[in-house]
């Protein structure tokens, strides 16, 4: 097998032709934060249309500590759009500017970590009108693409094609009565081809924003029999550093075992970047499917509002998402 290369053009901003695979996925997420109003969030659209239905889900971090969530499974069946239960994706310039918005309701959780039971979690606590409208500028290059030859094997397909962006993001942003301005910086990325949660064991997904002219992204996705990939990239205003290698620690918390603080470094061919990270807010989610022999599967999503450091001192904000296999009750990923 020769060089792979990958390819990415202003195109593939816009929707992809729908595959023959049952589980072909086409999603697209974005994360801010702004540390001045000490608001956060993340936004995702997955149109899954040979399975007839789509993801979204709406999570806003709030300034008082409460978590307002949403997600549904709407009735999906073409790949025309993102555009679905409430909410939807804009391109305005390929690269340079999109949009979100949403309207609907959303759950206010006091305790976000109630959302480990779905149901119960949506049965017990207060619904609330929301509506955001916000818009995402590109302040890096692009990162990633799809490559030219697969490099998933068959059965643990995540994403055929698949970039990154740092952004700014500006907008409004009203939970019930309360109302705010959003100033701040995050990430986004659009992925297309078959996905399951399950196919990896576990993964570990860092993003960060310093202000507009410095970020990071470092990615970890392990294998159930092999030593899976890391990588990612770091951002300094004017040059995209691709990460050869991506290290992280992780300490506990809980009897769930949720992730708390993190130690990474970022490795290039010339230098190492040490970012630590301290969680100030998480929400697990949940995805399950049954498999062909009719075992239950159960896949866990942490998303942690986190807040960085660098080795230099400067304070920067971010997601991590961690993803883990449930096996026995426990995540599989502990070790990293």
């Amino acid at each position: 097998m020769g060089p792979i290369g990958v390819r990415l053009d202003p195109e593939d901003e816009y929707m992809h032709e729908l595959g023959p695979e049952p589980n072909f996925n086409e999603s697209m997420y974005f994360n801010a934060y702004d540390p001045d109003s000490n608001l956060g969030g993340f936004f995702r659209l997955g149109n899954r249309a040979n399975e007839g239905s789509g993801e979204m889900t709406m999570c806003l971090y709030l300034p008082d500590g409460r978590v307002a969530f949403m997600f549904r499974r709407p009735h999906v069946t073409t790949n025309d759009a993102f555009d679905a239960a409430g909410m939807r994706f804009e391109v305005v310039e390929p690269f340079v500017e999109l949009r979100v918005s949403y309207e609907g309701t959303a759950v206010l959780l006091d305790d976000p970590l109630q959302m480990a039971d779905p149901r119960q979690a949506f049965m017990a606590n207060p619904h609330t009108e929301c509506a955001v409208d916000l818009a995402y500028r590109g302040c890096s290059a692009m990162f990633g693409g799809e490559p030219d030859q697969p490099l998933e094997r068959p059965g643990e397909e995540f994403a055929r094609g698949h970039y990154e962006q740092l952004g700014r993001a500006t907008g409004t942003v009203q939970v019930g009565v309360d109302r705010w301005e959003l100033h701040g910086f995050g990430l986004r990325d659009h992925s297309w081809g078959p996905r399951y949660w399950q196919a990896p064991w576990y993964y570990r997904w860092l993003t960060g924003n310093v202000g507009e002219d410095f970020g990071f992204m470092g990615s970890r996705i392990a294998r159930r029999d092999g030593p899976g990939t890391r990588g990612g990239f770091v951002w300094d205003g004017d040059t995209m550093h691709v990460c050869r290698d991506f290290r992280i620690r992780s300490t506990w918390e809980g009897d769930a075992q949720y992730h708390r603080d993190i130690e990474a470094e970022l490795v290039t061919d010339h230098r190492t970047w040490v970012v630590r990270g301290s969680v100030i807010g998480l929400i697990p989610l949940r995805n399950r499917r049954t498999d062909p022999e009719g075992t239950e599967l159960v896949t866990r999503i942490s998303e942690g509002l986190t807040r960085w450091t660098l080795d230099d001192g400067r304070v920067g904000f971010g997601l991590s998402e961690y993803l883990d296999q449930i096996v026995d009750g426990s995540p599989v990923g502990l070790a990293e």
